[in-house]
């Protein structure tokens, strides 16, 4: 079965690089991987739109290269969609709307083989990552165990019960989501407010604190200094629709001005 680049990082004490699409263009992560320079992939599949196939060959493109992919379901259906994307090759996953201790129980249940030791309740599936004999074995079971947790901490009762929620175990990584916590506490798309600020220094602190290593979500390398200073050593830079934006927008301004004149 592949190796799970992504958990060895961690293991290994090292820092991550990620990237984050919405779009399941297989073609596209070729193009990520292409680069060189990325851990993982993160399809953000709580905004985009995609069927089982897609999945399947989203992972794919991303075994041609030395990376993982991980992914970011809706929390309506997360169940069956990380199982199923677990199934298709996807090594990580990002579970979002996390408000209590219970809902964080529950995506590390999601995750995990259902063994005595291991108290999941993902059983044995000859799923693609997982064909010809594999299924319920050692290795399919030292999969699931390698599989990365990640919670976005993103709610006002998540920061208020933020020591609880670490203190489950299974948890690999956290992740902060402003605009979710901004709206949660009625300053909608104040990101920069005083209290999401404080909300935000809160979290990164108090994961290194309890040995859950923070990510951070940047979009251009310069926002990463304040965050290497905090001790923050994973980072997932830019999401597809965001750079084509940018792209556009900045050269398309300056040729109108040239042409315009």
């Amino acid at each position: 079965m592949r190796k799970n680049k992504f958990r060895e990082l961690l293991k290994a004490g090292k820092p991550t690089i990620g990237t984050r699409t919405i779009s399941v263009w297989p073609e596209l992560v070729e193009v990520i991987g292409h680069s060189g320079v990325f851990d993982y992939v993160e399809f953000v599949a709580e905004y985009g739109d995609y069927d089982l196939h897609d999945l399947e060959n989203y992972a794919r493109a991303v075994e041609l290269f030395d990376m993982s992919c991980i992914i970011k379901p809706d929390q309506q259906n997360q169940g069956w969609v990380v199982q199923r994307a677990i199934g298709a090759g996807f090594q990580g996953v990002n579970f979002v709307d996390c408000r209590s201790t219970d809902d964080v129980r529950e995506c590390v249940r999601i995750v995990r083989p259902e063994t005595p030791a291991d108290g999941g309740i993902n059983g044995s599936a000859p799923r693609r990552f997982a064909l010809m004999g594999y299924g319920g074995g050692p290795q399919y079971v030292q999969a699931m165990r390698d599989v990365i947790v990640m919670i976005m901490i993103e709610k006002e009762g998540a920061v208020e019960n933020l020591e609880e929620l670490l203190s489950v175990p299974g948890i690999d990584m956290v992740q902060w989501g402003p605009s979710d916590y901004s709206m949660s506490i009625g300053r909608g798309g104040e990101r920069n407010h005083p209290d999401v600020k404080a909300a935000e220094k809160k979290v990164f602190e108090t994961a290194l604190k309890m040995g859950i290593q923070p990510r951070a979500e940047i979009s251009s390398v310069d926002e990463a200094r304040r965050f290497l200073d905090m001790g923050v050593r994973h980072f997932n830079l830019g999401m597809d629709i965001y750079v084509l934006f940018q792209w556009w927008k900045t050269n398309g301004e300056a040729l109108r001005k040239v042409v315009e004149g």
